[in-house]
């Protein structure tokens, strides 16, 4: 397998302003600009004649300079959005009129069958998966029966192809990302006025941190939050050092008054092979709790995004009796927070805390058209990609499962 274009690429994202789909595209194409011929190739090839033209555009927010991303309607008349759209960063769904279908199974298709480069239809069709697991969820309804309303214009399903686009070609990348802002009030959408963050985006985002910085308004989409969980594979990870390469930033519509309304991702290049990180390893031996409430424990300890690895090891405590110890490596940003939930979940009353320094390779995690997750490597002999298990459970035979794994582990 050879060596992914993004290997040795660290991505860290800041959403000071928020973050949308035409916020990241425009800040990685601030740190990328080699990557915008690719872009809007794809972008020219999702997109109907009549639908508009895709800019990459220079201003300012807050004093800065930023790029910002947008579609410009035709200037003969043919409108590329409904009168009175707004953008999807300021209220997150566009429900003016449907220019396209707008089902997931219509979209996903539109995107699979578009002349697109090489990687971004499964990138694309891995971010608007996201989408469509939430709103399923949201709205209690079978996956192929979601409509899109937050994709119901051109520019929306624009910006997850672009997404998608500069994923595929920066394959291999390790990401991270700092709390998101709350945001506040109410956003109007196709089913009435919901709270921010919408059912949406929360969702898609469970388990990452927020903060409430005192501004209101949607900061953050669900087209936003789709791409975020795609970038980062379920968790915020961590933030690494190296050689900075490049420093991006992408705007939003909105001013804000005492900040920029931008996304920023600084683009560092990690060394050669495996590079160092630190973690927190935390324990505990439990000889009082049976083995179903262990299993139990382990399980939400080891669905916490402060988590790293959990494993438990049967040993003999004092006077013989047998016990398990619990040893969880924690990211150090949650290791509070870890540990709570440790004291909520078991019976010890008492942690062993060891400060850890561990070498780890260059890894990401990606979402395949068939909504597999796979875990990606970059060894020093090349790629490497691991199917995750719980995700072929569906498929009838060994024989199935494995061809199904192979699919894609090298798709």
């Amino acid at each position: 397998m050879t060596r992914s274009p993004g290997a040795g690429l660290h991505l860290h994202l800041d959403p000071l302003g928020g973050a949308a789909g035409d916020m990241f595209v425009a800040a990685m194409l601030d740190a990328f600009p080699e990557l915008e011929p690719r872009v809007m190739a794809d972008v020219i090839a999702i997109l109907p004649p009549e639908a508009g033209q895709a800019e990459l555009s220079r201003g300012q927010s807050g004093g800065l300079a930023v790029r910002r991303f947008a579609l410009l309607p035709n200037r003969r008349g043919e409108e590329a959005k409904p009168r009175g759209h707004q953008h999807e960063h300021d209220h997150g769904h566009g429900h003016g009129h449907h220019h396209h279908a707008t089902t997931y199974h219509a979209l996903r298709t539109r995107i699979e069958t578009a002349p697109l480069s090489q990687g971004t239809a499964a990138a694309a069709a891995a971010i608007l998966h996201h989408i469509a697991l939430a709103e399923a969820h949201v709205h209690d309804m079978p996956l192929d029966e979601v409509h899109f309303h937050e994709l119901a214009d051109w520019d929306a399903l624009m910006d997850v192809t672009a997404a998608g686009s500069i994923c595929a070609a920066l394959e291999g990348a390790t990401w991270s990302l700092t709390p998101l802002p709350l945001g506040g009030g109410l956003v109007r959408t196709a089913h009435g006025a919901l709270p921010v963050p919408t059912p949406a985006t929360a969702r898609i985002l469970q388990g990452y941190e927020w903060h409430d910085d005192g501004i209101g308004g949607e900061r953050v989409t669900p087209t936003g939050a789709a791409i975020l969980a795609h970038v980062t594979g379920g968790t915020a990870g961590t933030r690494r050092g190296g050689r900075l390469r490049a420093v991006g930033m992408g705007a939003g519509t909105r001013d804000l008054d005492d900040r920029p309304n931008i996304l920023r991702v600084t683009a560092f290049a990690a060394s050669s092979g495996a590079g160092a990180d630190r973690i927190v390893q935390l324990a505990c031996d439990l000889d009082d709790m049976t083995g179903e409430e262990i299993a139990a424990a382990a399980d939400a300890l080891r669905a916490h995004p402060g988590v790293a690895d959990l494993v438990l090891v049967s040993l003999l405590g004092k006077k013989g009796r047998p016990a398990t110890r619990m040893e969880l490596m924690v990211y150090p940003a949650a290791e509070a927070a870890v540990a709570a939930a440790i004291f909520d979940l078991t019976s010890s009353l008492g942690l062993r805390r060891t400060e850890l320094d561990r070498l780890i390779l260059p890894r990401s995690a990606t979402i395949s058209v068939e909504g597999i997750r796979v875990k990606r490597a970059d060894r020093p002999s090349g790629a490497t990609a691991k199917a995750e298990s719980d995700d072929l459970v569906h498929a009838p035979t060994l024989r199935a499962r494995r061809q199904l794994a192979h699919r894609t582990e090298t798709g």
